[in-house]
């Protein structure tokens, strides 16, 4: 079934469809060139590995409080959080010896021996990776 449509009325629908068609390939030509902005990276989330007794929320609680967090963000190695600017190594590092003083809940039992901290520059993934060693913890009874 042939549809009767007018000369000028195909032509009028031909240049829409071609000024559509160069707009579109105008603003992905802009976007391409334009310089690129960085914004930098915002810590997404924090992924904790190798612990058994001590919770996840209570190693991503104190590993927060080194700055690497939520709302924070990584501009090449500077770490932004609300407050303050810090180098990413020391958040790194100060994240690694936070990560070791968490606590069995309710005890003041410390298990983890080492823990590992690497941020991904590109995603904003935080990965602590810690090892919990029981035989070095020291254990006292106090009921005698």
């Amino acid at each position: 079934m042939l549809l009767k449509i007018r000369r000028d009325t195909l032509i009028i629908l031909l240049l829409a469809f071609i000024l559509i068609l160069c707009g579109r390939l105008i603003t992905y030509v802009a976007y391409a060139s334009s310089p690129e902005v960085t914004d930098g990276v915002q810590i997404s989330g924090i992924i904790v590995k190798g612990n058994d007794l001590v919770p996840v929320d209570t190693i991503r609680a104190n590993v927060m409080q080194s700055g690497l967090r939520s709302g924070s963000v990584i501009y090449g190695d500077i770490l932004k959080t609300s407050k303050r600017e810090v180098a990413l190594q020391d958040a790194i590092q100060t994240a690694q010896n936070l990560a070791t003083l968490s606590t069995v809940p309710g005890t003041s039992v410390a298990p983890i021996t080492a823990a590992d901290v690497q941020v991904d520059k590109n995603t904003g993934i935080v990965t602590v990776t810690v090892i919990e060693d029981f035989s070095s913890v020291k254990l006292e009874n106090s009921t005698k």
